[in-house]
């Protein structure tokens, strides 16, 4: 799961940064803002050599952000390199053609924006943010990062050993060793069940060369979106990227498809010593889709369990048994496959105790319906909490990538928020009979044993 955020998705995240859960709360987020005579979100059209261009017009906000996503996520890793698309992304912006790491960085602070770019599961997202007037300056830089990175030996080589020192950190947080461990079991033989950032061992045997070759092969204009947000008019976002991406040709040699994951043969579990006075326990599974029409019940029987202080899981094992801190579920949909999980922090003497609670909670979503208090508070919350997490330029140009990448559509905005006012008691029974069943959950214990 790469880190905790892998799995557990940057629960509290703003829109897309993981492009997990945290994009499935902006996709939620912008529903509020829709309905159904509403303009659309963003003018969308595809470029002659491919790349699909975005456009939302927000002539009153004088910052414009810009979003190039490629598919070239840690999905894409070779076996033997886990963590290379993340290296690939750490690196991406520390040299052009034109100019070095520091020369970016100069040029793009003088003017107050900012150019940055990362690797998730899926993509690899250059992110420009630059006031109105500065906009062909920051075009210019994302461009130059886009098509012509150099890749400096000296940064590969800062950037391998800064990745092992923060996996080796990692290494001492259970909430992270958890949620690779359970990516691991949830994702038996497919590319999620890798750390997105890799193993320090297998960071430690990443070249340049390897860099470079990767990038080659997955950066082109057919599996790339731009979306550019702000004081910015449809004809001169057009204008602007043609001129800079116009020329970006494709290659004539096709991709390798990517495997959807499968669901493991069966669950399983695994304990992980550590010397602790907290016990973390982590429950997971292959869930569903956004493009499942169950992901929008599956949506709210995540919320009614353990979506908030008024879920189950919290009343029960922290209000009323005082066993938790923090007790949750979330549903973390990907390109490729998804997950379902559940995650509690507890007194070691108390696991069992928690671990059956949970597996009662969990087969009771299934076994009977909820009750309607409990639906109309999820409803209202997946609904009307969200649009805070679009009130910017870049987050909307987050969430536009992103229903683009997922091949969600523009309309999804208003979809989620007329699917999820559909979603009954019935609805959500039905999803958690087939979906929350307690022995189809893997489970990873990370804590002292003895």
């Amino acid at each position: 799961m790469g880190t905790r955020v892998e799995l557990r998705a940057r629960r509290r995240g703003g829109a897309c940064r993981a492009l997990g859960l945290a994009c499935g709360a902006a996709l939620a987020s912008v529903t509020a803002c829709g309905s159904a005579d509403a303009a659309p979100l963003a003018h969308r059209e595809v470029l002659p050599n491919g790349i699909v261009l975005l456009v939302a017009e927000r002539p009153a906000v004088p910052i414009v952000a810009v979003r190039v996503l490629t598919r070239a996520g840690a999905v894409y890793d070779p076996a033997d390199r886990a963590g290379l698309a993340n290296l690939t992304g750490a690196v991406l912006t520390r040299g052009t053609a034109k100019r070095t790491g520091p020369e970016l960085d100069s040029a793009i602070e003088f003017v107050g924006g900012s150019v940055e770019a990362g690797a998730n599961r899926d993509s690899i997202t250059v992110s420009m943010t630059a006031q109105k007037k500065d906009l062909a300056l920051g075009l210019d830089l994302v461009s130059e990062v886009v098509l012509t990175p150099t890749f400096p030996e000296a940064e590969v080589a800062r950037k391998v050993s800064e990745i092992q020192a923060a996996i080796k950190r990692s290494e001492e947080d259970p909430g992270t060793v958890a949620a690779r461990a359970l990516s691991r079991l949830v994702f038996d033989g497919h590319a999620y069940g890798r750390p997105v950032e890799g193993t320090r061992e297998s960071v430690g045997r990443l070249t340049r060369d390897d860099v470079v070759k990767f990038y080659r092969e997955r950066s082109r204009p057919g599996t790339t979106v731009v979306a550019v947000v702000g004081a910015v008019t449809v004809d001169e976002a057009r204008r602007e990227i043609m001129a800079r991406f116009g020329s970006w040709s494709r290659p004539a040699d096709p991709l390798a498809a990517v495997p959807a994951a499968t669901a493991p043969a069966a669950a399983r579990e695994e304990t992980v010593t550590r010397e602790l006075t907290q016990t973390t326990i982590m429950f997971g599974r292959q869930a569903i889709l956004q493009t499942d029409p169950d992901y929008f019940p599956m949506a709210v029987a995540s919320y009614v369990l353990g979506g908030g202080s008024a879920s189950r899981l919290y009343t029960r094992v922290r209000e009323e048994s005082g066993l938790a801190y923090s007790v949750y579920s979330w549903v973390a949909p990907w390109r490729y496959g998804a997950s379902f999980a559940v995650s509690a922090q507890t007194r070691t003497a108390e696991v069992p105790r928690v671990v059956t609670m949970i597996r009662e909670e969990l087969a009771r979503m299934g076994r009977e319906p909820v009750a309607e208090r409990e639906l109309t508070l999820a409803k209202q919350y997946l609904i009307g909490s969200f649009p805070l997490r679009l009130d910017t330029s870049g987050k909307v140009a987050d969430f536009l990538v992103a229903v683009e990448d997922r091949g969600l559509g523009l309309d999804y905005a208003d979809r989620y928020k007329e699917r999820i006012g559909r979603v009954t008691a019935a609805d959500v029974q039905r999803v958690a009979a087939k979906y929350l069943t307690p022995a189809a959950f893997s489970l990873v214990i990370v804590g002292d044993t003895k």
